[in-house]
């Protein structure tokens, strides 16, 4: 039986990169986001969201529906969605206009401290560089909804599980 040639050539780099694009808004790389139940996701807990009924902010309603949707780099339909085309797309549904790239989006609405989380809300991550590179919905208790990177698709996580919580930057109400 052969040998398995295991040395990294930079082609391996450019495949690896290409294929776990970031939000398109950025143009970087992420770290990798974590997977559902992997070890990095966080350890599973039950969830403290209730599904949304008729009376239920259409916000989160709205987000909430589009669970499934697969990561598109530059994706702002859903067809694909990468981060901030997720939520520039939701906020739209419900009348809010929202900058496109995540950045900007930061930039929008109203700072608010994290102990003043409401669902609605934009959270904000840095999973490229200093400053933010990654934008979800605050869904509820603590838990947020959002277009992971390119193995993904939209998905609620925990804003406390460990991957989330070191690289959290900030929340933004524009609702």
């Amino acid at each position: 039986m052969g040998s398995i040639d295991l040395r990294v050539r930079p082609w391996h780099v450019v495949a690896l990169a290409l294929l776990a694009a970031a939000c398109a808004s950025t143009g970087g790389v992420p770290r990798p986001f974590p997977m559902p139940g992997s070890a990095s996701a966080g350890t599973a807990r039950p969830s403290s969201r209730v599904e949304p009924t008729a009376g239920a902010d259409a916000l989160v309603a709205a987000a909430l529906r589009l669970r499934g949707v697969p990561y598109r780099n530059g994706g702002g339909d859903p067809s694909g969605f990468d981060c901030s085309g997720f939520t520039q797309y939701v906020f739209a549904q419900t009348g809010v206009r929202l900058p496109r790239d995540v950045h900007d989006q930061f930039q929008a609405g109203s700072k608010i401290p994290a102990d003043q989380l409401e669902p609605g809300d934009l959270v904000f991550f840095s999973t490229v560089s200093p400053g933010p590179s990654h934008v979800g919905i605050a869904i509820g208790g603590d838990e947020f909804i959002h277009a992971p990177s390119s193995k993904g698709a939209v998905r609620v996580e925990h804003l406390g599980a460990g991957y989330w919580s070191r690289r959290f930057v900030g929340i933004r109400r524009v609702h």
